[in-house]
């Protein structure tokens, strides 16, 4: 992904809600969200490229969203592909924070990336291989771009604000969430982050949602966890501009925690 805006207990009825693009070369071969097949039952999208992902949930209520850094300077010759330390999470068996204890360890093979991850009704932790550090996420709005979290980039500060907004007219409402995450309004240079690619493609993927020739948002997802333990999905993939494909996913989850897919 490329923008994940999200809120830590926004409101009795739902311990976080997230609205998210995902950003790609529109050429790179991609499978939309689905059960993977075997286990433990991965709920993605998937790069058919590298054969990982940007975003999945799993066994126990976990869940995870990825992000690259951007940053030309940093970027690694034969690093292994940051999509695959999703469905590595979702299928680890201990604790979040041991994953993460365990994922600093060789993090320094990978390209920067951004992980957030957690697991339903319970912490919510941002890890980057960029400062080396796990950090739990307090209550309250947050946005993650190709920068750090919360860093003041234009399309972070200004999707916070619309999410605050969205959740307090209305936390269910699907359409006031994707219609925050399709602005393609560009902020004017002066506000522009430089990460080593040049002004013309810092315009281009300076709004949340983006479009060009050859890359741009392919993807935006919506996730509610309820307090009771339910977590809420939805996937919104673009084929092409003004079109649009819609699913939904349902997790239900037992007093032990495991989880009834419906979709």
């Amino acid at each position: 992904m490329c923008l994940i805006l999200f809120s830590i207990d926004p409101s009795d009825d739902y311990s976080l809600i997230l609205a998210a693009n995902r950003d790609e070369f529109y050429a790179r071969p991609t499978r939309p969200m689905s059960f993977w097949p075997g286990t433990p039952r991965i709920l993605a999208g998937k790069d058919l490229e590298a054969g990982g992902t940007w975003f999945g949930a799993g066994p126990s209520g976990r869940f995870a969203a990825l992000t690259n850094y951007r940053d030309l300077g940093r970027i690694k010759t034969n690093a292994p592909s940051r999509g695959g330390l999703i469905p590595e999470f979702l299928a680890f068996q201990g604790a979040v924070t041991d994953f993460l204890s365990a994922l600093d360890k060789k993090a320094g093979a990978y390209s920067g990336f951004n992980l957030l991850a957690g697991e339903a009704g319970r912490q919510v932790y941002w890890y980057s291989n960029i400062t080396r550090k796990t950090v739990t996420v307090t209550q309250g709005i947050h946005g993650l771009s190709n920068s750090l979290l919360d860093s003041p980039w234009p399309k972070v500060t200004l999707g916070k604000t619309a999410l605050e907004s969205a959740i307090k007219k209305d936390p269910r409402d699907n359409e006031l969430l994707f219609s925050l995450l399709a602005d393609t309004n560009r902020p004017p240079d002066h506000r522009l982050p430089d990460t080593g690619v040049g002004l013309e493609w810092e315009r281009i993927l300076s709004p949340l949602f983006i479009e060009s020739d050859t890359y741009g948002t392919r993807s935006s997802t919506l996730m509610r966890i309820a307090a009771a333990g339910k977590i809420e999905i939805l996937e919104r993939t673009w084929a092409d501009a003004g079109s649009n494909q819609d699913r939904t996913f349902a997790l239900e989850y037992t007093a032990d925690k495991t989880p009834e897919a419906n979709q």
